[in-house]
């Protein structure tokens, strides 16, 4: 009769058995495993060198590039935008150092133009919820004998009035004060639509916007409508618009996007490399031709139809 001893005996045996068999396995598949498995690793270290190496020498490249850009630049835009004055507007979301740095290459020291100031586009003017309100804003502040198309949108009548009051193509009304524009100005400022900076009110004769960083995540295609609304006004109660924004303004969903594939993209120029310093620069170049009457997409993002604008002979009233 088996008794209990045997069984222990034999599953005893059995684990011994296995674990001998474990350890002559592992032992005569780690040799080469050990070796595949060290050659990987030294390719994927020799890869990861090389790609340090290339970046490295992209990061000098560029930093080459941008230094090229800011000291040939204002030799570039010396004056190309004499007599002219400009305006400066800044969207939800929009980055502010593009935005200082084209200020400075548009000033009177660089391309010659006089910036009459800045206002930045609050995010109440794209809220769904103030739409009632903007409309009747609109409808209060537009000047006498002005009527809007219809179908407009509040955002259509809002674009109208405030670049009625921020630009014009009457070179006689340029850089003067102006108490009906000051007026219009207060009053989106005082609803929370706008902030103001400088003398906005003075009217330029051109203008940019700064589009946002990023693609706007909710309601995105009725905010860029709005915006883009804005810049055609500006285009048309002026001698001239520039959208410019960073390469992500480009991306699905973004307002450069946006604006390229909209009818006014055949009336205002865009720039999708703002956070570059030779883009600030082609942005001045950009208004530049909208003097002219040539609209171009500049950068290297989806829809660019150039690299940059030629700089012209430079600009006069």
């Amino acid at each position: 009769m088996i008794d209990f001893r045997y069984h222990l005996v034999s599953i005893v045996a059995i684990f011994l058995s296995l674990a001998v068999g474990l350890v002559l396995g592992a032992t005569a598949l780690s040799d080469p495993l050990l070796g595949t498995l060290q050659k990987e690793a030294e390719r994927a270290g020799k890869r990861s060198e090389e790609l340090r190496t290339r970046q490295r020498e992209l990061l000098t490249q560029t930093e080459y590039q941008e230094r090229f850009a800011r000291m040939v630049g204002p030799r570039v835009l010396a004056g190309q935008l004499k007599n002219q004055s400009v305006v400066l507007i800044e969207t939800p979301g929009a980055g502010e150092g593009g935005l200082d740095k084209v200020g400075e290459l548009l000033g009177e020291k660089v391309a010659g133009a006089t910036v009459t100031g800045r206002v930045t586009i609050q995010s109440k003017y794209l809220d769904d919820e103030r739409l009632a309100t903007l409309d009747r804003l609109a409808e209060q502040l537009k000047p006498a004998g002005t009527t809007f198309p219809e179908g407009a949108t509040p955002h259509d009548k809002a674009a109208r009035v405030l670049s009625g009051a921020l630009v014009t193509r009457d070179p006689a009304k340029a850089l003067r004060d102006d108490a009906s524009g000051k007026a219009i100005l207060e009053a989106f400022r005082s609803a929370g639509f706008v902030t103001l900076s400088g003398k906005p009110a003075q009217h330029a004769t051109l203008a940019v916007m700064i589009a946002p960083s990023s693609p706007y995540q909710d309601g995105a295609e009725s905010d860029n409508k709005a915006l883009i609304a804005l810049a055609g006004g500006l285009d048309g109660a002026g001698r001239g618009a520039v959208l410019a924004g960073p390469l992500t303004a480009v991306a699905e969903g973004g307002l450069i996007a946006a604006l390229r594939d909209a009818d006014t993209g055949d009336d205002v120029s865009s720039v999708d490399t703002l956070d570059m310093s030779s883009g600030q620069i082609i942005t001045v170049l950009a208004l530049e031709g909208q003097l002219a009457g040539k609209t171009g997409h500049f950068g290297i993002g989806e829809g660019a139809g150039t690299d940059l604008p030629v700089p012209g002979p430079g600009a006069s009233q």
